[in-house]
């Protein structure tokens, strides 16, 4: 018995008709013979939690550099509530759960040590236009599997690069990621602020906890439920308007007090300066980035952007010492 070719007829006929089916992908860049047990999707799943790039999430920051305590998020916590919220929402609405969960678990597998930061320090030493949704998709084509890439489908592809809130993906599938991405960092993003002295309960705008709920858990319900009870049964993925507006708000008021302005973000400028100064030592000392950067491309600048923003917060550090403190001497 050829087990996927049961499960794509089983999504067929349960699956929502605007759900994409696995036997109706636009398929790979490369050729490959079909598994007999998983879809293509349930494959791109399988190769992104198995990949390199996924495990170095654990040692990336989402919001605060260098957290005491072992309870505030990583970039990899997120990725798995974001892989929890899309999966809710693709369930309910009957939509491809293998090809949301594949899009949410490698939507940040692009990212730079140290968040935002790393990123914005790449943007503006290279002068370069990175993002790290791009970057995401370049570290599945290209840099994963000893620079073979892993051949992801496109339908994932497309999800991942266009997850951010101004993207546009094709897929409702992608268009859950987009929207799974924005509720759990919004969240998780509060009980860390909250557990970091950074902001407090009774700070959260009132107005918009009355719309959206007063605890972790009732938020996402609410913003989950916007979207379920406004998508059933449609070709498109929308939230109902007042509730998308008060999220809006809420993740304004974020930025304004906790990812821009708080004492949790005290450390940003010297991450920033960080990545800066190993970027312009790379860029003086070519022989000192490792040689599978320059597989199958020549350009020093892609090679140390590609190094860079492979690195965890704590392996940036270490080459960070390794070239600028100075060890004791002992004779």
């Amino acid at each position: 018995m050829n087990y996927r070719e049961y499960t794509e007829n089983l999504e067929q006929t349960l699956l929502s008709p605007y759900a994409v089916k696995s036997s109706d992908s636009k398929g790979r860049y490369r050729y490959e013979e079909k598994d007999d047990i998983r879809t293509d999707f349930m494959r791109d799943r399988d190769r992104i939690i198995h990949c390199k790039a996924f495990r170095r999430l654990k040692h990336k920051t989402q919001v605060f550099i260098s957290p005491e305590g072992d309870h505030y998020r990583t970039r990899l916590t997120h990725t798995l509530e974001v892989a929890q919220i899309a999966r809710t929402i693709a369930r309910a609405l009957r939509l491809n759960e293998d090809l949301t969960e594949a899009i949410a678990l490698g939507h940040d597998l692009g990212h730079t040590p140290f968040g935002h930061s790393g990123e914005r320090a790449i943007r503006e030493v290279a002068n370069v236009s990175f993002n790290h949704n791009v970057q995401s998709v370049r570290v599945l084509q290209v840099l994963e599997k000893q620079r073979k890439g892993l051949n992801i489908t496109k339908e994932v592809l497309d999800g991942i690069e266009n997850h951010t809130w101004s993207g546009n993906p094709s897929t409702l599938e992608g268009k859950i990621v987009r929207y799974a991405d924005v509720i759990a960092y919004i969240n998780h993003d509060i009980d860390d602020a909250i557990m970091a002295g950074v902001i407090k309960q009774t700070d959260l705008p009132e107005p918009l906890l009355k719309i959206l709920g007063q605890t972790h858990g009732d938020r996402i319900s609410t913003l989950i439920m916007a979207i379920v009870d406004n998508s059933f049964g449609k070709d498109m993925l929308v939230m109902e308007p007042f509730v998308e507006q008060a999220m809006l708000e809420l993740k304004e008021y974020m930025f304004t007090n906790v990812y821009f302005n708080s004492i949790a973000k005290l450390e940003e400028q010297k991450a920033i300066d960080l990545i800066k100064m190993l970027y312009r030592y790379f860029d003086d000392n070519k022989s000192k980035i490792p040689e599978e950067y320059f597989h199958n491309q020549n350009d020093k600048k892609v090679a140390i952007i590609d190094y860079l923003s492979s690195m965890t917060d704590s392996y940036a550090i270490s080459i960070f010492n390794d070239v600028f403190v100075p060890y004791g001497w002992n004779k």
